[in-house]
């Protein structure tokens, strides 16, 4: 199939997602791997599970896009209707597909091992519609079905998530390229970090009114950061990234104040190819944040070689004996004080031994404010052997975005001071 625009819709099916219960990540991943093989995903509709409203949203979405790509409902419980409804709507019949039998026999037989015969439930996965290409799922028992109607592409896939991306990665693009030829998209993103959406729109003021109609200006904010996402659309790639570069580079230009990455990275992933680049090591203390810099820290492959670890230090126990705090200043100026976090920095670089530390203390809310030093005031403490950097924040948030914004103005603060220091 050839067009110019390739279109997609997403349908995510279940009560959950409606009532808020799981949140779709589902939807955010499908649509990334489409958008990197050049399909425009045009809608993103969840339902709940209901016959009808499923069979309205394929008629909807079918209307509107190429592919329509569904997950959810694919599980061995009675509310999981998408196989019968879809064998209904597209007029076929469901019969026992021997690999995916095999493979259902395989998984509780040999991996899970649980105790007694597999339930008929459980067999009855291996089920598919007759008219059905079916898509192997090596990490659970829902395959995957893809149907096709009116040159149109319609692909069934499992709600969980491990098992979706596994499909989506081995079974689906490898299809869709098959089956589409694909428009060029092409993508440059950039993010920054200190400033609102409305200051990074301001200085950028003059430059998009003069980008060329195929290439478009978005700005992506989330807590503390904006990223800059410029898009283009061609008949090739080459010559595509050729013309979308200069402007790339005009709008860094732009922004180099608060520019923190050139690519499309996380904080922590920036924080990371610093300290592999520099042949430092870090190590974080942290009250108010509970671990939580760590966890994002940690969260990157790799990162042991230049994370040494952490101390959780909530109370002021630990302040004192793990991290050497002293008590006259935990009495003098408190927890949440400029003098304590530097001691806490002071002391966690040379409890574990690194290079680098970053520490944190402050009140979170929603309780624990004083005239003095109300909810959402943070310290935040950068040091090396040589210097101690710090840095006092006032949010106005509740509890789990102050932790999310000090994290992130935490790793931004040691961000700059890395490159200065190192």
């Amino acid at each position: 199939m050839s067009a110019d625009s390739v279109f997609a819709s997403i349908i995510t099916i279940g009560d959950e997602l409606l009532i808020g219960q799981t949140i779709d990540t589902n939807s955010a991943f499908i649509a990334q791997e489409l958008n990197k093989i050049g399909v425009w995903v045009r809608r993103r509709v969840a339902v709940g599970d209901v016959y009808e409203d499923i069979k309205e949203a394929l008629d909807e979405e079918s209307r509107e896009s190429q592919i329509i790509i569904i997950t959810g409902g694919l599980g061995p419980t009675a509310d999981d209707i998408t196989k019968p409804l879809l064998c209904d709507y597209f007029g076929g019949k469901l019969v026992v597909n021997e690999e995916v039998l095999a493979h259902v026999k395989f998984l509780f037989e040999k991996i899970f091992r649980r105790p007694g015969p597999i339930l008929e439930r459980n067999l009855k996965q291996a089920e598919v519609p007759d008219n059905c290409t079916v898509l192997f799922n090596k990490n659970g028992t829902a395959p995957g079905m893809l149907f096709e109607r009116d040159n149109k592409i319609f692909i069934s896939l499992p709600g969980v998530p491990h098992e979706m991306k596994g499909l989506m990665t081995d079974e689906v693009i490898p299809k869709l390229l098959e089956a589409f030829t694909m428009p060029v998209i092409a993508h440059r993103t950039a993010f920054t970090a200190g400033q609102g959406e409305s200051m990074i729109a301001e200085l950028l003021k003059d430059f998009e009114p003069a980008l060329p109609p195929n290439i478009k200006l978005a700005y992506l904010p989330s807590y503390g950061m904006v990223k800059l996402r410029l898009t283009a659309k061609g008949d090739n790639k080459t010559d595509l990234e050729k013309e979308l570069n200069p402007y790339f580079d005009q709008m860094l230009l732009l922004v180099k104040e608060y520019l923190v990455s050139d690519e499309d990275k996380k904080m922590e992933e920036v924080i990371g190819g610093i300290l592999k680049e520099q042949h430092k090591t870090l190590a974080t203390a942290e009250s108010c944040t509970g671990g939580y810099i760590a966890h994002l820290i940690t969260s990157i492959p790799g990162s042991s070689s230049y994370f040494n670890g952490t101390v959780v230090s909530y109370a002021n126990e630990v302040k004192r004996n793990v991290l050497g705090v002293l008590q006259e200043t935990l009495d003098t100026h408190g927890a949440v004080s400029e003098e304590t976090v530097i001691q806490m920095a002071t002391g966690v670089r040379q409890k574990l031994n690194t290079d680098y530390a970053l520490a944190t203390s402050g009140i979170m809310g929603p309780d624990g404010g004083t005239d003095e030093k109300p909810v959402g005031t943070v310290w935040i403490a950068v040091a090396n052997a040589e210097k101690t950097e710090t840095l006092k924040l006032n949010l106005r948030f509740g509890r789990e975005r102050n932790i999310q914004m000090t994290a992130l103005h935490a790793l931004n603060f040691l961000r700059k001071f890395m490159l200065t220091n190192g």
